[in-house]
């Protein structure tokens, strides 16, 4: 199999794996502070938070942006360490 067929097939499940859950998986995609904050409120009525946060964001798109920016350089960071590590394994092998 070529290298192209294979980036090809690899491509297709990417959009598989993205658009499947979108279009079979009916209601509101929420964060997991919600649904914790919900069960504490059924749990516990009178709890109060006791701590806030510093920011909060015009609008959930923007809460969304500033999420996946955060991810996106994370997986930066990390990705140019690995490039590092792989630089200098690959640049002690030849000497």
């Amino acid at each position: 199999m070529k290298l192209w067929q294979k980036n090809l097939i690899l491509l297709a499940l990417v959009a598989a794996i993205s658009v499947i859950p979108l279009v079979f998986v009916k209601g509101e995609y929420g964060g997991a502070d919600d649904k914790a904050e919900t069960v504490i409120t059924e749990i516990d009525e009178s709890y109060t938070p006791w701590a806030s946060s510093p920011y909060e964001p015009a609008s959930g798109e923007i809460e969304s942006l500033l999420f996946a920016l955060q991810a996106a350089i994370g997986a930066g960071i990390i990705g140019f360490g690995f490039g590092r590590l792989s630089a200098k394994s690959k640049a002690g092998e030849k000497n």
